[in-house]
This record gives structure tokens, C-alpha cells and sequence, in this order.
């Protein structure tokens, strides 16, 4: 019998904090964690069949498959260790985003809007704040503190230093580029030309902002300390503008 029914919901739903993130560690564990581990399961009761047979006397090729055996498992063991690592990276990047997209739930109350996980191509924005002060992207960075002493961050001219040593990705030109990417896009869309400032916060870090770092047009915050930062920027938007803008991005995400 044919099915003439179909789901009620016209549009995907808009995306939670992380959910890019959440996606790499499920294909993670249920693709190439699960296909290691199967093959040393599959290739262990191989070589128990084999050791079943030399004990009853029938044809067989223990060492064979034992070594077959090993190398799979050796193999397979090396790679789960590494995935291990990655899982443990990508978690605690999950978790910072959505400490920081619970965090910033809380500026709706004062008539924001905030989204989360805008999907691009082969990149996503974690956050995206508009307010009448204007169009904000949050890149979250959630990186390992030390377990005693300073956890410091200072930003030298267009260098990131974490505790003395150089970051190892490029915060500043990466969180440029994705302001300047969903300028384009709201641009396009809504026939808006809007200034896109670029934000990248460091949950549980102090941040030492030199004079220098001030010309880069990137803010490099403490997630605590955004709400004011925020606040203290000039109103460039009307609310009918945010209406607008708004209304492009959740349709960018659910057509996406």
C-alpha cells in the first residue's frame, strides 16, 4: 500500500551548539572506531576456530591466523588510540560551544537574536549574535588550561600567545574570514551591506588585550566579558533591520 503521508514540518529546525561537532564524534565512533573494532573481533574468533581445530585434530593453521591476528589487532589498536585522542579533542570543543551558546542565550532578554552552528562550505560559525549594536560571529576556543598557575592569554600585534607560546591556529585570520563570509551572504540575501565583527572568546582564560591588539578589528574576549562589549558598541541597526537579518540567516540555515 502506498504511503501518501509526509512529515509536517516544512523546514529543517535550526541547529544547536556544537552540532557540527557532535556529527564528526558520532562518524567517529560508529564508522571508523566501529570498523577496527570489528575486524579484531572478526579476525580473533577466526583464529579461536582455528586453535579449535588444532586441539581436535583437524586441519588447521594456527600461526597463521594468530599472526593475521596480531597485525589486526595491532593495527586496529594504534588507530582506536588515535581516535581516542581526536574524541577527546573534539568533546571538549563540543562542550565549549555549548557552554558558551547556553551563555549566550541569555542576551535574548535584552532583544537579541542567536544563532548557533551556521553550516558553510567545509566550515561552520559556532555563534552569531545580532543586536542593534550590530552583526557579531563568536568562534569558540576551548582550550586545556594547566592544572596550577597563570592561564593567560595575551594578543601581541596579530599573534596569540597561550601562556608564553604561539597558538597553534590562526584565531585572528580564521574568525576575519568568517565575518567576512557571512557578510557576503547577508548581502546577497537581504541586499544589506552590514558590518560583520569578528569575535573569538577563550572560555576559563584572561585575556590580556595590548594596545596592539586593538587595530586588528577582532575582539579577543573572555565569553563573560562580550555582553559589555557588546553594549558598549554604537546602535547601527534598527529592529526592523534585525527583523530582516534575522529572518535571511534562519532561512540560510533551514534551506541549507
Amino acid at each position: 500500500m502506498k504511503n501518501n503521508k509526509k512529515s509536517p514540518l516544512t523546514d529543517k529546525p535550526l541547529r544547536n551548539p556544537g552540532q557540527s561537532l557532535d556529527d564528526e564524534i558520532d562518524s567517529l565512533l560508529n564508522e571508523d572506531a566501529a570498523t577496527y573494532i570489528i575486524a579484531s573481533i572478526f579476525m580473533t574468533v577466526l583464529t579461536g576456530l582455528e586453535w579449535w581445530r588444532w586441539y581436535n585434530d583437524l586441519p588447521y593453521a594456527p600461526i597463521t591466523y594468530s599472526v593475521m591476528t596480531l597485525i589486526v589487532a595491532t593495527f586496529s589498536v594504534y588507530k582506536i588510540i588515535k581516535i581516542k585522542k581526536k574524541l577527546k579533542y573534539l568533546r571538549q570543543g563540543r562542550d565549549g560551544e555549548r557552554a558558551i551558546g547556553q551563555y549566550l542565550e541569555g542576551l535574548r532578554e535584552t532583544g537579541c537574536r542567536v544563532f548557533h552552528d551556521i553550516v558553510g562550505d567545509g566550515f561552520n560559525l559556532d555563534h552569531v549574535v545580532i543586536s542593534q549594536h550590530g552583526v557579531f560571529v563568536v568562534e569558540t576556543k576551548t582550550y586545556s588550561k594547566p592544572q596550577k598557575g597563570e592561564a593567560k592569554i595575551v594578543i601581541a600585534g596579530e599573534q596569540v600567545l597561550i601562556n608564553g607560546s604561539p597558538c597553534k591556529s590562526d584565531v585572528i585570520t580564521q574568525a576575519k574570514a568568517e565575518a567576512n563570509w557571512l557578510k557576503g551572504v547577508l548581502r546577497e540575501s537581504s541586499g544589506k551591506d552590514i558590518m560583520v565583527k569578528p569575535v573569538v572568546v577563550f572560555p576559563g582564560w584572561y585575556i590580556d588585550n595590548t594596545a596592539t591588539s586593538k587595530s586588528l578589528n577582532v575582539w579577543i574576549l573572555n565569553p563573560k566579558a562580550l555582553p559589555t562589549y557588546i553594549e558598549n558598541t554604537p546602535e547601527v541597526l534598527t529592529k526592523e533591520d534585525m527583523m530582516l537579518l534575522s529572518y535571511h540567516i534562519s532561512r540560510y540555515i533551514r534551506t541549507t
